[in-house]
């Protein structure tokens, strides 16, 4: 596990234990140490987190407050949302990110610990699910999560890509507690575990999935998108800390509005950026956080997020995961709404950006995008050696992929891109004549 602190002065490492975790006394003149909890491989948390780290926006803020105390930051990074709410709960940490069934967690964890958190505004999200992807080996001859029976399936436990595996497993008509072996894995381990074949899929949440699939080592087998359910990940922040220093938190989410605003102005710079602190190829970022990427980012508390929310508290539960757990008081939004001010209704009203084909040219720091995936495609042909990466969108769902990693569908004069095998069967089923293709078979035809 890795914790990387930043910004700590010799005489802040020196204050007693009580003083950590933004607990130190707030007379005039003293020290506030804020520690922020962040995943920084988990990409659409980056605006809470690795991008908003590396662009010392969350400093600049809480330089400018000219209160009489001295603030330091220690940013703490962690594989996933567990540690942070187990750091949270002991008031360890003061703010975190994390997706939308840790949240739950966090939350049901703090008021059992009388250690209470919120749900203070969100980072990335999707509307359909398409964050989370069950992906297997590259070359499996699964088709379909009805192959999965009696299978064995890694997935981190009570994460949101837990979730999508139980919700698509039932759809499907499989018991997902009796109809698969279930091991519960680190993402990290359980990528190796499916390269090494002691596993036969792996469920897992952004980045693993493209990230995976970008580098040869799987492909998906399903896409979250057809759930149709929102996921998304969000901050928190232990109440304790939220009351005594309002200040600091309206620091935090003013600067996480302006990263998200450079994350929007800038998708390929703000890509490179999280690329370089997290050691992930710059072109799986900008699958999931590009301009037409899987996520959207907009930190407003969206009613649909909260709605989908409650939804997931069943699925915990059925899981002994949790008890009841009650969003409406987890939900606070009022932070976000003081330091967005007048914006906030206009982010609340806002739409995810329309599906689009897009090309990375290489040396550029702009992309260039097409109408449909067939024009994308006839620029790739043409253009194969100055291409970075190509992306298109699901015709179903439309969830960003690779366009080199499609499964692709010939139908009359069109061809038509599906992140999963599945997917794309319903659709040949559903039309006479449309059959499935090579993506070099798509380009030719395109070309």
């Amino acid at each position: 596990m890795k914790r990387t602190a930043v910004s700590l002065s010799a005489a802040a490492l020196l204050l007693p234990l009580s003083a950590c975790g933004g607990s130190a006394e707030a007379g005039s003149g003293s020290t506030v140490t804020v520690t922020v909890g962040y995943q920084s491989k988990t990409i659409n948390t980056v605006t809470a987190g690795t991008l908003l780290r590396s662009l010392g926006y969350f400093e600049k803020q809480l330089n400018s407050l000219h209160d009489g105390h001295t603030y330091k930051v220690d940013w703490q990074d962690y594989a996933t949302g567990a540690p942070i709410t187990a750091q949270m709960t002991a008031g360890k940490i003061d703010i975190g990110s994390m997706g939308d069934f840790p949240l739950l967690l966090n939350a049901a964890r703090g008021k059992q610990l009388g250690r209470p958190t919120h749900l203070v505004s969100v980072t990335g999200y999707n509307l359909r699910g398409g964050l989370n992807t069950v992906v297997t080996a590259p070359h499996s001859q699964f088709t379909s999560l009805k192959d999965l029976e009696g299978k064995k399936v890694s997935t981190s436990i009570g994460s949101a890509a837990d979730g999508t595996l139980v919700r698509a497993l039932q759809r499907a008509g499989i018991d997902p507690n009796k109809g698969i072996s279930k091991l519960n894995q680190q993402p990290a381990v359980g990528a190796s575990a499916l390269s090494a074949g002691s596993v036969d899929a792996l469920s897992q949440f952004v980045a693993w999935p493209g990230l995976l699939a970008y580098q040869g080592k799987a492909k998906a087998l399903y896409d979250g998108a057809r759930l149709n359910l929102p996921t998304f990940h969000g901050v928190t922040a232990r109440e304790d800390f939220a009351e005594q220093h309002p200040a600091v938190m309206t620091a935090f989410l003013k600067a996480q509005a302006q990263a998200t605003d450079y994350l929007n102005g800038r998708p390929v710079a703000a890509a490179e950026k999280v690329a370089e602190a997290t050691g992930l190829p710059a072109e799986v970022v900008y699958l999931y956080n590009g301009a037409h990427g899987i996520a959207t980012f907009d930190p407003a508390v969206k009613p649909q997020l909260v709605s989908a929310l409650k939804q997931d508290v069943s699925v915990l539960k059925a899981a002994e995961l949790t008890g009841d757990v009650d969003v409406d008081s987890f939900v606070d939004d009022q932070y976000v709404k003081k330091a967005l001010g007048t914006s906030y209704a206009k982010r609340l009203a806002a739409s995810p950006p329309p599906a689009a084909s897009e090309v990375w040219v290489k040396g550029s720091e702009k992309t260039v995008s097409f109408k449909t995936p067939k024009k994308l495609l006839a620029y790739v042909a043409g253009h194969r050696d100055a291409v970075r990466a190509a992306y298109v969108p699901d015709t179903t769902t439309g969830t960003l992929w690779f366009a080199d990693k499609a499964v692709w569908v010939a139908d009359g004069g069109q061809v038509l891109p599906f992140v999963a095998p599945d997917t794309a069967q319903e659709y040949v089923s559903a039309h006479g004549g449309a059959r499935t293709v090579s993506y070099r078979a798509a380009l030719e035809q395109a070309s």
